[in-house]
């Protein structure tokens, strides 16, 4: 009795060992992930618009026909880039990704709070580089620190009725992905008295 029940045991830890270690290596071991999917037809630090979704030429699984979406493929080792949305007037939001696909920001025109999503993207290095009396507040740019030096930003605009596609488009064809060509603004000093 013992003994079935030590096999059965083993048998379920086993299980459970090789369950999750297929599950852990399969993003890195795949050959068809999205960045692999997305290079031929995207150039990289710049926006390329992708076709409506549409189930036999989609690029991306699962794409929702009621936005519009853009991509930019970025890589940092030559420096940090720019990114600069135009706010929909339905809905935008922008998502970064590593080069494994894994999330690390997400921001939205509601938390955006402006018409244009504008942040500056670099590596923690090159944030750490920027001189102290250089570095940007929140109030003035916003700055991402990507944890790894390539990987994708999803932009998406909503198209709240078929007919408004046309213009979500045109919105995201405004966006701009590229690399900073001007260090980020100072921070004004408060003033004080004289």
């Amino acid at each position: 009795m013992i003994r079935l029940a030590f096999t059965i045991v083993t048998g379920i830890v086993l299980g459970l060992v090789v369950h999750l270690v297929s599950v852990l290596a399969l993003p890195r071991i795949a050959t068809q992930d999205a960045y692999s999917r997305l290079t031929p037809m995207t150039k990289v630090n710049g926006v390329t618009q992708l076709p409506l979704a549409d189930p036999s030429t989609s690029p991306m699984p699962f794409m929702d026909p009621a936005f519009a979406l853009a991509i930019c493929r970025y890589d940092l080792t030559s420096g940090p880039i720019k990114l600069t949305v135009p706010v929909s007037q339905a809905y935008t939001s922008v998502s970064f990704y590593t080069r494994n696909e894994i999330a690390y920001y997400a921001i939205n025109d509601r938390s955006a709070g402006r018409k244009v999503i504008e942040l500056d993207l670099m590596t923690e290095a090159q944030h750490n580089e920027l001189p102290e009396d250089e570095e940007v507040t929140a109030a003035d740019r916003l700055i991402i620190d990507s944890p790894s030096a390539t990987g994708l930003i999803v932009m998406k605009a909503l198209a709240a009725e078929p007919g408004l596609m046309p213009q979500a488009q045109a919105t995201l064809q405004a966006a701009s992905c590229g690399p900073q060509t001007e260090p980020p603004a100072k921070a004004e000093a408060p003033r004080g008295r004289r």
